[in-house]
């Protein structure tokens, strides 16, 4: 046993940690980095000229920090990010200031401190990461000042950094709409990449990540709203109103025929469809006109000859995927918002004020033992301090290295904590070598280790998206030339550095081993949040056709919870797959057996989803009778599930044999997608089963 648990812990760090080393291909920004360099130049050249060294050395890190702050990824304006940043940077250094002459009073600080900054994740990873700042900035800088006026002094300039930061975003915006316009051609893209995908594999799965952030980026404030491009409205609800034409078109049962004519003229649709998405997507990323082969129009018609297609489903479906694709290019010569009547013409985000309650609901909702971000916070609060500890026993200047170095590795989950750990490692220690080596060879004063520190912002706004490693390679070059801006010596800031690095590291992987947030024994939990979810989507869609006067915004929210949760299990899989420990209650390829289930549940719900009736339509009692059976079964399955027992979906099954019996229309989608369902359901049950091997 323990030979196994050896050789699982030191593969899962091997592969978490070569993860955390790979350099990623990225876009780069060169205006953005050089106007967030910009602001750490301005504030270090004034600090410099009116103040001392030590002045600058924190006007530079209050600086740099907010301009960080505002190169994560958020769809929040970035004077915003960069305002909050430095007074969360401002308040935490006049803290450490003010408490760093009574070693307790300041261990004691720091441990609540850390605790509130692990719990900040409970908001996203935006909030996390300028937490996590902000408990560095008081472990860096707090030696600097002498007494509580130059403390004031120093979180003031500090704050003015931030400050410098948002003003140059207000006054040279660059692109203000440009991550809003990469989601939403994102989302069309991926739209497009399923079609294509559909022609090869009619039953491929979506990836629904993609209008996921396309939905995150929409939302805006009423203000934003007025001045939003026209080119960025409407978009997003057409994308999404493709995929189940798509699905449904290209199904070999619902759908054409799996060989003959009919399927090349589904193939040809499909083909035709993704290159008008791809278009309209190259459109609104680099804000030119739409240029749509005539090829791909042609085929967006019928045919002079009359429909391939037989009449049917398969029909239907085509007809309306030429009259989407006729209304995305009207869409794209003169932008429309796709809303329903009633309905706000835009998604709301609410102001700082409105935010509040939804972080505090978070909180609350976080404030559990086996919550991964109050186990990271408790993590937090106890290392943290325990790391500034070793590094005051440390017979070194820079003992805070250690706990900064925790601070900056610990994440919620293993994957993250030790990809960063590796990272920062290597980073770091490559950093601060190659800046040493600079140091040496020039012997720079003042002026020009401030200039060399310049240099290195600018390298890592540029290259902030490529990986931890380079930006830590980076964060290590820019404090061994800042330090020299105050005055530090190479010969001892290069050695001391590495070790301390490196000894923060253990320090945080010791962490994670002794208080873990593994994420393998809550897979069930992850699968029966998606397994409450699909189904409710599924029920949506039958009472459609059931209820057709009463559908349209149930079947819309029912499939955001969908997606949501769907994505919530591939991260949770995702994390599962890198710790190190086995399964407790659900093994991975149960796992996998049960998302295939899961998976078709959804697919089937799409496929009728596409075939919805119009509001005259005559209901279907057969499809409301089985959506509440199903809505009822899932309820009681999802305490089964949770509770490691097996799921019962007799009444499902019941509710179908009944609908069959007595069919509105015998050869209808919505009892097909319910027949599929079951299948599924039941597939789901064989592999949930407590004791199946």
């Amino acid at each position: 046993m323990g030979g196994r648990a050896t050789a699982r812990w030191a593969a899962a760090l091997r592969i978490t940690a070569r993860s955390g080393l790979r350099v990623e291909r990225a876009a780069l920004t060169p205006l953005l980095a050089l106007r967030g360099t910009c602001g750490v130049a301005v504030i270090l050249a004034l600090t410099l000229w009116l103040g001392s060294p030590a002045l600058a050395v924190s006007s530079a890190f209050g600086a740099f920090a907010s301009g960080i702050a505002t190169f994560q990824r958020s769809w929040r304006p970035r004077p915003e990010l960069a305002l909050a940043a430095a007074a969360g940077l401002s308040v935490s250094a006049f803290l450490g200031y003010v408490l760093a002459g009574t070693p307790w009073a300041f261990a004691l600080m720091l441990g609540l401190w850390s605790f509130g900054a692990g719990m900040t994740w409970a908001a996203g990873a935006v909030s996390g990461v300028v937490s996590a700042f902000t408990v560095a900035m008081m472990l860096v800088v707090v030696t600097l000042p002498a007494s509580v006026p130059e403390a004031a002094q120093h979180a003031a300039i500090i704050a003015l950094g931030g400050v410098v930061q948002a003003a140059l975003i207000v006054a040279f915006p660059i692109r203000r709409w440009g991550e809003r316009r990469e989601a939403l051609a994102d989302a069309l893209v991926s739209v497009a990449v399923y079609a294509r995908r559909l022609r090869e594999d009619p039953t491929a799965p979506f990836e629904p990540e993609a209008l996921m952030q396309a939905r995150r980026a929409a939302a805006v404030t009423p203000r934003q709203a007025r001045h939003r491009p026209r080119q960025l409205q409407g978009y997003r609800l057409l994308a999404d109103r493709f995929r189940p034409v798509l699905a449904s078109l290209a199904d070999p049962v619902v759908g054409g025929a799996p060989e003959g004519p009919p399927r090349e003229r589904v193939r040809d649709l499909l083909d035709a469809a993704a290159t008008v998405l791809d278009a309209v997507a190259r459109s609104i990323r680099r804000v030119e006109p739409v240029r749509l082969p005539g090829e791909a129009l042609d085929v967006l018609r019928v045919p002079a000859d009359g429909p391939v297609l037989p009449p049917g489903p398969a029909r239907k479906a085509a007809l309306r995927l030429i009259a989407l694709s006729e209304e995305l290019v009207e869409a794209a010569q003169e932008p429309v918002e796709v809303t329903g009547p009633g309905h706000r013409p835009y998604l709301r985000r609410p102001g700082v004020p409105g935010q509040l309650p939804v972080l505090l609901r978070a909180l609350r909702r976080e404030l559990r033992a086996s919550s991964p971000v109050f186990r990271h916070a408790v993590r937090l609060t106890a290392v943290v301090p325990v790391g500034y500890a070793v590094g005051e026993v440390l017979p070194s200047r820079h003992g805070y290295w250690v706990g900064l170095t925790v601070v900056m590795i610990l994440r919620p989950d293993f994957s993250g904590t030790v990809a960063r750990g590796a990272a920062r490692l290597v980073g770091t220690v490559t950093g601060v070598a190659i800046a040493g080596a600079v140091i040496a060879a020039t012997g720079p004063g003042t002026n020009l280790a401030a200039a060399y520190a310049v240099g290195s912002v600018f390298l890592l706004y540029t290259l902030m998206r490529t990986g931890y490693m380079v930006i830590s390679l980076c964060i290590g070059a820019y404090v061994v030339f800042l330090l020299g801006v105050a005055g530090e010596g190479w010969a001892q800031t290069v050695p001391e550095r590495i070790v301390l690095t490196l000894l923060g590291g253990v320090l945080a992987l010791l962490s994670y081993v002794v208080f873990p947030a593994w994420e393998t024994p809550r897979l069930r939990e992850r699968l029966a949040d998606w397994l409450t979810a699909v189904t409710g989507y599924a029920a949506a869609v039958q009472e459609g056709f059931g209820r057709p006067g009463r559908r349209g915004r149930q079947v819309r929210e029912a499939l955001l919870d969908t997606r949501a949760a769907l994505l919530e299990w591939d991260q949770a899989v995702a994390r599962a797959d890198s710790e190190p420990v086995r399964h407790r209650g659900l093994p991975r390829r149960r796992a996998a057996d049960a998302q295939q289930a899961l998976t078709t549940v959804g697919r089937s719900a799409m496929l009728a989803e596409a075939h919805l009736p119009p509001p005259q339509a005559a209901p279907d009692p057969g499809a409301a009778a089985f959506a509440r059976a199903l809505r009822d079964a899932a309820e009681r399955a999802d305490a089964a599930l949770r509770a490691g027992a097996a799921t019962d979906w007799t009444p499902v099954r019941e509710a179908l044999a009944a609908w069959q019996r007595h069919p509105v229309h015998p050869d209808g989608v919505a009892l097909r997608a319910a027949e599929l369902t079951v299948e599924a359901l039941e597939e789901l049950a064989d592999a949930v089963r407590p004791g199946r091997r």
